[in-house]
């Protein structure tokens, strides 16, 4: 995800895919330095029109692609955490409920942009402006505080799907590596593979920390878009070879449960929600269309397709291999070279995709911190800062090994507040005051209540696993299976 001019996942014009996540403070900032860069206009203000522009197609495209990363191969364990009636279920109402966010974020933000005459409104923008136009004068004395905690939970997020990605780097690395002597050509015979005990996960992950280094020092948005279709490449023809795989010998679902325990649910919640963080991605690209009027019909689309494909994944590979199943689905492939190597394509695609996720955060943080030094300090605060961030995020996966726990703590803490939460509330304080019906009050409310719930139930459960799983760290992700 995730960046008014950088994030991860796949585009179809390679530009643009730098346009889709959350957008930073910055982001005007950067359109008004490389007009160049930018191939749209702004969101239609009053009685302007696009000439350029990405079509409903491209912007289809764009959608579901920015979606697909590592949360859609831990579905399948999240939906044994819910069960494989309950969690189908639960995806597609979470998926209803993220895209009626959506919904609700870019009408407000339109609202703002014609009220203000602005061309681009962005997340933190939206929710500012929002809570200048809320009855309470608290809230309104304190409306920029909206935009610092929209941008909290964007650092939050972002920094915790780089954490994410270096417990997968590391996992599927492993993996590949202690089963190398026993990697065939033939996919077809069932036999036990035996593994070559390596070096800890541990210092795999020390071991990528250089390469993300360099990576993150690449501060020229036109030399990320190379890594961006290198990433989105890679990981495209990864997610066919799975589905595939997986679609095949189905065993008995009857041996499956309908619904899991209601204690590994908020797990469920977690992964789940982290998996359908793209409300970042939504404002860009309305902005983007030659047409924003058709946006809110694409969005629902795209949506469904996610949705759809979120659901596929997560049932089948549960109904594959049961409760067997592990953090991530490459962990489960055949130990055969056409499987290892979705497991090594899926390594460069995430390896190319922790720069474009870093830039986010950096965005953020680093203009904000050279602005307190002078000019001839400014380049080394920077590179220092970067070189911190990425030791970080290292750090932190080095500390919390386990790959479902990751994705479910970092789902529950800020993806949910930024898809659940926050745009029920910006659709309050924005339109109360102009009269609101008691019924989408009550909706916003529920919608709101049900997210911090989440929020609250998901961290806890996570941090609770972690907890249990403390003392000698253990590395499950990657050690035994079958072929």
């Amino acid at each position: 995800m995730p960046v008014t001019k950088s994030a991860g996942g796949p585009q179809g014009a390679v530009d643009l895919k730098l346009d889709l996540r959350y957008p930073p403070k910055s982001a005007k900032r950067l359109h008004s330095k490389d007009s160049s860069f930018w191939d749209g206009h702004p969101s239609e203000s009053p009685g302007l029109e696009k000439t350029t522009g990405i079509t409903a197609f491209q912007t289809l495209v764009h959608l579901v692609k920015g979606n697909m990363g590592t949360g859609i191969l831990g579905l399948p364990l999240a939906v044994k955490n819910a069960g494989i009636l309950m969690g189908p279920l639960s995806l597609l109402a979470m998926g209803f409920i993220a895209c009626h966010c959506m919904r609700i974020l870019v009408k407000c933000a339109r609202r703002f942009c014609h009220r203000l005459n602005k061309p681009f409104m962005d997340y933190g923008d939206t929710v500012l402006h929002g809570l200048e136009a809320s009855p309470s004068a608290w809230l309104r004395s304190h409306a920029h505080w909206g935009r610092h905690i929209v941008s909290f939970f964007l650092i939050v997020t972002q920094l915790g799907f780089c954490c994410v990605y270096v417990v997968f780097l590391a996992d599927n690395l492993k993996q590949v590596v202690e089963a190398v002597n026993g990697t065939t050509n033939n996919c077809h015979y069932n036999e036990t593979v035996i593994l070559t005990p390596t070096m800890d996960s541990r210092l795999y992950m020390l071991a990528f920390l250089p390469f993300l280094v360099l990576l993150v020092l690449i501060r020229n948005l036109r030399v990320l878009t190379v890594f961006s279709m290198l990433a989105n490449i890679s990981m495209l023809v990864s997610l066919i070879i799975i589905t595939q795989y997986i679609a095949q010998e189905i065993p008995d679902p009857s041996r499956l449960p309908l619904v899991a325990s209601w204690k590994t649910y908020p797990l469920f919640f977690g992964t789940a929600i982290f998996s359908f963080e793209s409300i970042g991605v939504v404002l860009p690209l309305e902005n983007k269309m030659k047409d924003a009027r058709r946006f809110p019909a694409i969005l629902s689309l795209g949506m469904s397709i996610i949705t759809a494909l979120y659901i596929g994944i997560g049932a089948l590979g549960y109904l594959r291999f049961g409760n067997d199943i592990k953090a991530s689905i490459t962990l489960n492939l055949p130990n055969c070279w056409l499987y290892q190597s979705v497991k090594l394509l899926y390594i460069v695609g995430i390896l190319c995709t922790y720069a474009l996720q870093f830039y986010v955060p950096a965005e953020i943080i680093i203009p904000f911190a050279t602005s307190q030094v002078s000019k001839r300090w400014a380049l080394p605060l920077d590179l220092s800062i970067r070189l911190a961030m990425v030791c970080l995020t290292c750090t932190l996966a080095i500390l919390v090994p386990r790959l479902d726990l990751v994705l479910s703590l970092v789902g529950s803490v800020s993806s949910s507040a930024l898809a659940l939460i926050i745009p029920p509330l910006l659709e309050i304080t924005t339109y109360y005051s102009e009269g609101m019906s008691p019924l989408t009050i009550a909706k916003d409310a529920l919608i709101s209540i049900l997210g911090f719930a989440g929020f609250v139930a998901g961290t806890y459960q996570a941090l609770d696993e972690l907890i249990l799983s403390g003392g000698p760290l253990t590395f499950s992700n990657s050690t035994v299976f079958i072929q």
